[in-house]
């Protein structure tokens, strides 16, 4: 029986020019077809452009089990140029260990800090690679390494990464026009490292096939091969898989893992699969899957979380690049929150329930963020009270095709890369995807997002014991019959109802069904009757009665909510 071989994926991730591709190279022994920038777009401008996958293989260590077997690990070279980083939020998808390599005389960069909030998103552990050591005088070597060491312990102090292994290494020493002859420095001590960091990632063969492919293209006579990492589920010989951006479904004929046959493949394996031929060209990269089992969807729900280094707030209506599974769309965003009595509840995770009502935000409710209204009416001592959860409604500018409770990454990718600034805003979990077109009408009327509104009015007069007429709640053109019989509620503490209009300027009749206190009547009789005393010519009279009736006023308060997606636009009262 052939010797078992554990395959771990480690993503090779860091700013523009920090030498990922060299460290790569100096690490693998088996290239595989789209490894160390193979692509003559790629050798040309000198920077990675896709992700780059190569192998090493080694004794399986001690924590992975007994018995002979080897370790493969399968190295992810992410590119590190600012505009590729959709491509690096897709490698980071299949990734079990991150390197992040760190040019040891520039310190932390603009996308080093993004490739580790992505790793800390996607990723469970990590080790960090000072490269380029050789660039340092030799005298001084050690004391330069050692500080950048613990710059990068502090760095990382806060994160889910804090105390993971810091190596430095010259992956190519000389740089790039150096001779092959120049031994790598600290390479093997890195492997070791590595080594020790690996461990049995959770695999599963059952459920549905999907594969996430980065490379496409044909052999002559054979077929086309798709190269890519397993996602989930399995794949063996003869199997149909449909590839949905093409609508076509193609039979395996064969397979291949770095460049030995194989007939059988499951979840985090890279693997080549040759189907029957069709144009390489028209995939680029994509998913292919069990036939059937992935859907297209126009919109989306998400659980998300603001991702704490985006400066500035996220707001509604506010339009994101939208990274679903392997696909970067921009898509427009509403934002809403748990109904305020809820906000502690314990929210099921990767569930999205129906039959509950949520409340509308105009930005995602943070510390930063300018709190509701709700919360603080909800919180007298001062301090926000913030939802234990948040969603968003997602609006894609065209469809995408992504399997379910898969990843999503919200980011601002049209700010100027050269600027020092996060752009990845926010990240979440597709609770639910929306396959129809018109989902507009089909699907969101489902969705009880409700706005809460208050208008304030004021009483003008006393009609009798029962009712009074009331002012500036409408305006003039307002159609009040659609607000008869919804509750108010007086300053002075009565309850009453909507009756109707009165006359024609934005006026209204409020019945009192318990009828006016005493305290309440002396009051707004008092109020008239100065108005009507100052109505005779004396303006200055005029003006104090104004002044000491405004003082205190008996305000009218109508408080209502109203769905979002409600097409009457009904008003509802609790």
């Amino acid at each position: 029986m052939a010797a078992r071989v554990l395959n771990v994926n480690v993503g090779v991730l860091g700013h523009i020019d920090s030498g990922k591709t060299a460290l790569a190279r100096a690490l693998s022994t088996t290239g595989s077809t789209a490894a160390f920038d193979r692509a003559p777009q790629s050798r040309a401008r000198g920077i990675t452009l896709d992700l780059g996958f190569s192998c090493l293989r080694t004794a399986l260590p001690p924590q992975m089990g007994p018995g002979p077997g080897e370790l493969q690990f399968t190295l992810v070279d992410c590119p590190g140029h600012a505009s590729l980083i959709r491509t690096i939020i897709g490698g980071a998808q299949i990734i079990d260990l991150m390197m992040l390599v760190i040019d040891v005389t520039k310190g932390m960069q603009t996308q080093s800090a993004e490739c580790l909030v992505i790793g800390q998103i996607a990723c469970q552990k990590m080790v960090v690679v000072l490269n380029k050591i050789d660039l340092l005088p030799e005298g001084k070597r050690q004391s330069a390494i050692e500080k950048m060491t613990k710059k990068m312990q502090k760095t990382l102090e806060n994160t889910k990464f804090s105390g993971c292994p810091i190596v430095a290494v010259a992956a190519k020493p000389g740089g790039p026009e150096a001779p092959e002859s120049e031994n790598p420095l600290g390479v093997s001590e890195l492997i070791e490292v590595l080594k020790s960091q690996a461990y049995l990632p959770s695999r599963d063969p059952s459920g549905h096939f999907l594969m996430a492919v980065d490379h496409c293209f044909s052999i002559k006579g054979q077929g086309t091969v798709m190269t890519g990492t397993i996602l989930s589920g399995s794949v063996s010989l003869g199997d149909n898989v449909e590839i949905p951006a093409l609508k076509v479904t193609k039979k395996v004929k064969s397979m291949q893992m770095f460049h030995t046959p194989v007939t059988y493949a499951m979840q985090g394996d890279r693997v080549g699969v040759c189907v029957t031929q069709f144009d390489p060209k028209l995939l680029e990269r994509g998913l292919i899957c069990t036939p059937d089992s992935l859907h297209t969807i126009h919109a989306a729900i998400i659980s998300l979380k603001k991702i704490q280094y985006f400066r500035g707030a996220l707001q509604t209506k506010a339009k994101f690049h939208i990274t679903v599974g392997h696909e970067t769309v921009m898509g427009r965003v509403m934002f809403f929150s748990p109904a305020p009595g809820n906000f502690n509840e314990e929210i099921q995770e990767n569930v999205f329930d129906f039959e509950k009502d949520y409340l509308y935000q105009e930005e995602y409710l943070s510390k930063d963020s300018v709190s509701s209204e709700e919360s603080k009416e909800n919180d007298q001592a001062g301090e926000v009270q913030l939802p234990k959860q948040q969603w968003a409604l997602l609006e894609f500018e065209k469809p995408v095709t992504c399997p379910k409770l898969c990843l999503v990454i919200g980011s601002k990718l049209d700010t100027d890369i050269h600027a020092n600034t996060c752009r990845l805003a926010f990240h979440g979990v597709l609770l639910q995807g929306m396959e129809d077109k018109n989902y507009t009408e089909t699907f969101l009327p489902k969705l009880k997002v409700y706005k809460q509104k208050h208008k304030e009015g004021q009483v003008e007069r006393v009609m009798d014991d029962y009712s009074v007429i009331g002012r500036s709640l409408f305006k003039k053109e307002t159609n009040i019959q659609i607000f008869v019989g919804l509750k108010v509620k007086l300053s002075t503490g009565e309850d009453g109802i909507i009756d109707g209009g009165f006359g024609q300027s934005g006026k209204f009749k409020i019945r009192i069904p318990d009828g006016l206190k005493p305290e309440t009547k002396i009051l707004l009789t008092a109020a008239s009757k100065k108005k009507s005393k100052g109505g005779k010519g004396d303006t200055t009279k005029e003006d104090e009665s104004s002044k000491s009736d405004s003082a205190q006023p008996v305000t009218i308060s109508l408080i209502f909510k109203r769905y979002v997606f409600d097409t009457q636009k009904k008003m509802i009262q609790s």
